[in-house]
C-alpha cells in the first residue's frame, strides 16, 4: 500500500546551465532557492529590492530595473528612526537618508545590468493581497506602519494577469533572449485567514497558468503543489506550521534540479558540492600533515574544475585551499 502520492513535474524543454545568469525575485522561498543555486556556483542575483510578496510590487520592481530608476529623497519616508522605501524590504532601511539612497540605487544599477544580460528570470509570487496607501499606491512592505494607514485588497485574477503580462512584454523587449519561470510560494499567509489564503493562492495560480499558456518563453515550476499536495504533512513544516522546513525545501530543490537544470550541470553540481563541503570542513588539527594533504588535494580539484569550466567562479575556494 502506498502512503505517499509522489508528484514528478514534467521536465522543461529548455533547461538552466552553469553558463546562464539567473535573476530571482519574490518571496522568502525565492531566497532559499537562490542560496542553493549560489552555493552550486550559478551566476545569481537574488531579490534586488529585498523580499517581495505581491505581483504589483514585483512587476513594479522589474519595471524599475528596466528603466534603471534612481531613487531620491522624495521617494522615501521616515518611520521608526529610519528612512524607508515603500518599494523595498526593510533591509534597505537606514538611519541616514544618504546611506539608504546609496544602498537602493547601487542595487538598482546592478539589477539593470544583470537583467539586460540575464538568461532566466525566476519569479515567486507569495500573495494576491495588497496593502494600499490613501493615494492607492501599493506598498511592498508596511515597515511596521500602523494598519489603519492602509487599505487591504485582494487582487482579481484579471488584474494579476494584466500586470504580469505587461511585465513580460517589457522584459522581453528589454532582453529578447530571456526566459521566465513562475512559481507560487508554498508558504501559507495564515494571518490573512485560512479561506483568504486559499483564495489568494488560487488567484495567483490561475493568473500564472493563463500566462504560461499564452506567452512564449514562460514556464511554471510547481513548488506550491509539491509542498501542499505531494508532501502535505505538518512534519514537513517548521515550528510555525507555515514555512516549509529543511527537508521540504531540499525535496523541492531536488525536483527543481531534475525539472529545470540540464544533465551536464547536474553532474557539475555534484563535483562543486564536494569542493564546497571540503571548504566547510572543520579540521581536528589544522597544522597536521594530513590536513595539509587534504588542502592540496582539494586545491587540485578546484584548479581542474576551473580549467575545464572557465566560467565557474571558484576564487573563494581556491584562496581557502591555498592558504
Amino acid at each position: 500500500m502506498e502512503f505517499h502520492l509522489e508528484f514528478t513535474p514534467k521536465p522543461f524543454e529548455v533547461k538552466i546551465n552553469h553558463q546562464h545568469k539567473l535573476l530571482l525575485i519574490g518571496s522568502c522561498f525565492t531566497e532559499q532557492i537562490g542560496t542553493k543555486l549560489s552555493n552550486h556556483k550559478f551566476s545569481v542575483l537574488d531579490n534586488p529590492n529585498g523580499i517581495l510578496f505581491n505581483p504589483v510590487s514585483i512587476t513594479k520592481s522589474v519595471s524599475s530595473y528596466i528603466n534603471n530608476k534612481q531613487y531620491a529623497e522624495a521617494d522615501l519616508f521616515y518611520q521608526n528612526e529610519c528612512w524607508n522605501s515603500w518599494e523595498h524590504h526593510s533591509r534597505f532601511s537606514k538611519p541616514e537618508i544618504a546611506e539608504c539612497l546609496q544602498g537602493i540605487n547601487e542595487s538598482q544599477c546592478k539589477a539593470n545590468g544583470f537583467l539586460k544580460n540575464a538568461d532566466w528570470l525566476l519569479i515567486t509570487l507569495g500573495s494576491a493581497f495588497v496593502y494600499e496607501l490613501q493615494n492607492k499606491e501599493v506598498v511592498a512592505n508596511c515597515h511596521k506602519v500602523p494598519t489603519d494607514k492602509f487599505v487591504k485588497r485582494l487582487l482579481p485574477v484579471e488584474e494579476v494577469f494584466g500586470g504580469l503580462q505587461q511585465m513580460i512584454e517589457k522584459t522581453q523587449a528589454f532582453n529578447p533572449g530571456i526566459r521566465i519561470i513562475f512559481t507560487i510560494s508554498p508558504v501559507r499567509h495564515l494571518r490573512d485567514g485560512f479561506i483568504e489564503n486559499n483564495r489568494s493562492k488560487a488567484t495567483l495560480i490561475q493568473a500564472v497558468h493563463l500566462l504560461t499558456e499564452k506567452k512564449a518563453g514562460c514556464f511554471y515550476f510547481p513548488a506550491y503543489e509539491l509542498i501542499i499536495d505531494d508532501l502535505r504533512d505538518y512534519r514537513f513544516f517548521a515550528e510555525d506550521m507555515v514555512h516549509p522546513n529543511y527537508a521540504a525545501t531540499n525535496y523541492v530543490w531536488e525536483k527543481f534540479i531534475a525539472t529545470c537544470i540540464d544533465e551536464s550541470s547536474q553532474q557539475l553540481m555534484k563535483d562543486i558540492a564536494l569542493v564546497v563541503a571540503a571548504k566547510n570542513h572543520k579540521p581536528f588539527n589544522p597544522t597536521s600533515q594530513q590536513h595539509k594533504k587534504f588542502l592540496q588535494t582539494n586545491l587540485e580539484k578546484v584548479k581542474k574544475l576551473q580549467q575545464q569550466f572557465s566560467y565557474l567562479n571558484l576564487t573563494e575556494e581556491e584562496n581557502f585551499f591555498n592558504s
